[in-house]
């Protein structure tokens, strides 16, 4: 069996699909993007088309080692994310040869089913206790939110008095009912970072996640001290040579590697033995699409240290079209108790509706994030 051709697709909300053919017919989907840079990272799936034209679709590590240790410039978010779309594509093949789902290839389930959580927005207590009613009746038992806006390197209590008063209209509204991931989405600088921590233990969350940039990931030390909370990181490191001083210094709980960022399911598996070995727990990160999600739910279903799975479904940017709108069997998603089903079927386990997904390319589509600025002027991290 040979590869054929490849081709990408650029759609709403924000999502880039990847088509791989063989000669034999079959057909894998992977979903290799950067939120924002979309169409860099289809540059980049089509330079390394080359080494892909005319190969063994069945040969992924083999394939794998090519893309990344060919190039003598390697790694970063555009790189590893046409890796991670490649190789989610060719295990999708791999698995539908031979008619099991990809986590049998990968040594069977250790796990029925997995616990998903589902993002929940607002600015105000009331809106976000509303929000988090929502998900409770909607069967979700845990939640994330944002922890808040921009912040300085120094800034005022008032703005941590607000990211508290948030998470307490939870408690107040259900108890301890939903567990809850409050994202610090790298907004927050060390100093700030302490003290967010520290105010929002009481309230028990379940993680803190990206409390620092992960470019300033030695600064955790320090956090970690002055909270009991579990540090979770990772949506933002691309392999597991970023991932090995993260480890090895032992301040992070709960890893978040992106199956469409961080060199798809054959690297992903890696960084969660590693995690595993270190007592780390895994739960990987996903606000993308149904390629994605599956792909995560792979590995999860391998990995005993998955502990709860991040999922699209409802979130904000998928303004237009959503988590289920791309495939054509949408009980594959069905969200039962607070967990999902493991894909049943061969390679992924879905049926990508290629008809729908041609109909909304759209090469001049473009999703950016918004700029932020401080009142002084200056960029903010979003």
């Amino acid at each position: 069996m040979k590869i054929t051709s490849m081709e990408c697709f650029i759609v709403p909300p924000r999502w880039c699909f990847l088509k791989v053919e063989t000669d034999e017919g079959l057909v894998g989907w992977g979903e290799p993007v950067v939120e924002g840079r979309a169409h860099t990272v289809k540059a980049a799936v089509k330079e390394l088309e080359d080494y892909l034209i005319g190969s063994n679709p069945l040969a992924i590590e083999d394939t794998w080692n090519v893309l990344y240790r060919s190039g003598f410039y390697r790694g970063g978010p555009i790189h590893m994310s046409a890796i991670a779309g490649i190789d989610q594509a060719l295990w999708d093949i791999k698995g539908k040869w031979l008619n099991v789902p990809v986590y049998e290839l990968l040594g069977g389930a250790c796990r029925d089913k997995m616990r998903v959580y589902s993002w929940i927005g607002g600015d105000r207590p009331d809106d976000v206790a509303n929000e988090v009613k929502k998900q409770l009746e909607s069967g979700f038992t845990a939640v994330k939110m944002n922890a808040t806006n921009e912040l300085q390197y120094i800034d005022s209590y008032k703005k941590v008095d607000e990211a508290v008063d948030r998470i307490a209209a939870i408690r107040d509204a259900v108890g301890d009912q939903v567990d809850v991931g409050i994202d610090f989405h790298g907004r927050v600088h060390k100093p700030m970072a302490k003290i967010l921590a520290k105010a929002l233990e009481p309230y028990r969350p379940m993680f803190i996640e990206e409390p620092v940039l992960p470019e300033n990931n030695e600064a955790l030390a320090e956090i970690a001290k002055n909270t009991s909370i579990p540090i979770a990181t990772g949506e933002r490191m691309y392999s597991r040579w970023d991932f090995k001083n993260l480890f090895e210094q032992g301040y992070a709980d709960i890893i978040q590697p992106d199956l469409s960022h961080a060199g798809g399911i054959t690297e992903c598996r890696k960084i969660a033995s590693m995690a595993e070995a270190y007592d780390i727990a895994l739960a990987p990160h996903c606000p993308l699409g149904p390629v994605a999600l599956a792909s995560c739910l792979q590995v999860d279903a391998v990995s005993h240290n998955a502990f709860i799975q991040e999922q699209s479904f409802g979130i904000h940017y998928n303004v237009g079209n959503d988590l289920k709108d791309y495939v054509t069997d949408e009980s594959v998603f069905n969200f039962r108790d607070g967990f999902v089903e493991l894909p049943k079927g061969p390679g992924l386990g879905i049926d990508i509706d290629e008809e729908k997904i041609r109909k909304a390319h759209d090469d001049n589509f473009k999703w950016k994030n918004p700029v932020w600025r401080h009142k002084d002027g200056s960029v903010a991290e979003w």
